[in-house]
């Protein structure tokens, strides 16, 4: 599909600065450039580019200023936030792409599972009984959907996803390939022979609204009640929500993270790859945990930012790291202070 400068101006309210007929049929990085392609440019660093750059077609902020002529087969289309309005043209640009409808065989959906408008369930796929999906939800191939699931609107499940019985999922929510969601939580009882008896876990998980999920996350169902994603949630491929947990509202969780059973996690908080989270325990609004950091304790403070394993404050954390680098020279002064008595 082929769009005009012109066309995409128009999407993006913007000002074509060259051919308001050029064509572009695809998408390319500015450095990496070739003729039918669009590309953008936002950060300062890549600015360079503008001038070698083989894209027909660049989009711009208005405020950047040319220190040189470019090459006449590139066309300018000057926006106000380049970044945004390339994202709305990705946004737009994936809608097309992925857009499929009907039903491919062989799968299996229950005689008593309900399917809204424009749905598209893929080969293989699995919808168990009483399930309810709404429109416009695409559920890829080698899905399974157990029993008495809900599924709101334009919702995606890419191919491999896993949901167990009585879980509910939102409106707008996306899951990657291969994430499980529902499965047992970790719950296992110590008995007098030192072994453990798996304790039935009979909630379920809830997904609110406009939330993503990347591929290959588990998030387990809760012993009693529900483990909860409110509206907003993001994660990382690769993050375990253990049973009975609560995110907030637009907190993100990047990689390899972890939270652990039946704590709270507040409302807009940034949670960085590899952090552990121990179980019990409630983290407030607006904290930021850094990259690897092992949470012990709760965080009552809101906009709280933390460090370290054990975690504690940035600022302690940073001073105490001076001292810790310089732990041999300090080791160095000792013994040549005791060398000198």
């Amino acid at each position: 599909m082929e769009f005009s400068a012109a066309q995409i101006a128009q999407l993006l309210e913007g000002i074509v600065e060259g051919d308001e007929q050029a064509k572009v049929s695809n998408l390319s990085k500015i450095e990496d450039g070739i003729s039918g392609t669009l590309s953008f440019l936002a950060n300062p660093k890549y600015t360079n580019f503008i001038y070698e750059t083989n894209a027909t077609i660049v989009i711009v902020n208005k405020s950047l200023v040319l220190e040189k002529p470019i090459k006449s087969t590139c066309t300018l289309i000057r926006v106000e936030d380049s970044y945004a309005s390339f994202a709305k043209l990705l946004e737009m640009y994936n809608e097309v792409k992925g857009e499929k409808t009907g039903i491919e065989q062989p799968s299996f959906i229950s005689s008593n599972a309900s399917l809204g408008e424009n749905c598209y369930v893929g080969a293989f796929a699995y919808i168990g009984h009483n399930v309810k999906i709404g429109n416009n939800v695409k559920i890829y191939p080698h899905n399974y959907i157990g029993d008495n699931c809900t599924i709101g609107d334009n919702t995606t499940l890419f191919s491999g996803v896993k949901i167990y019985h009585e879980c509910k999922i939102g409106n707008n929510v996306v899951v990657h390939s291969n994430s499980v969601i529902g499965s047992d939580g970790f719950g296992f009882a110590p008995q007098d022979g030192k072994e453990f008896a798996k304790v039935p876990q009979i909630g379920n998980v809830i997904i609110e609204d406009n939330i993503e999920i990347g591929s290959n996350c588990s998030i387990d169902r809760a012993t009693l009640g529900s483990t909860i994603l409110r509206k907003g949630v993001k994660l990382d491929n690769l993050v375990q929500i253990a049973h009975n947990v609560e995110i907030g509202e637009n907190t993100v969780i990047a990689g390899l993270s972890g939270v652990a059973g039946s704590t709270k996690v507040g409302k807009n908080c940034m949670i960085a790859a590899q952090v552990g989270i121990a179980g019990h325990l409630k983290i407030a609004d607006g904290v930021k945990i850094a990259g690897q950091a092992g949470v012990g304790s709760s965080i009552e403070k809101t906009n709280e930012i933390v460090q370290g394993s054990p975690a504690f404050s940035l600022g302690e954390f940073r001073r105490s790291y001076v001292l810790f680098k310089n732990l041999p020279k300090l080791n160095d002064r000792i013994h040549s202070l005791e060398k000198n008595k």
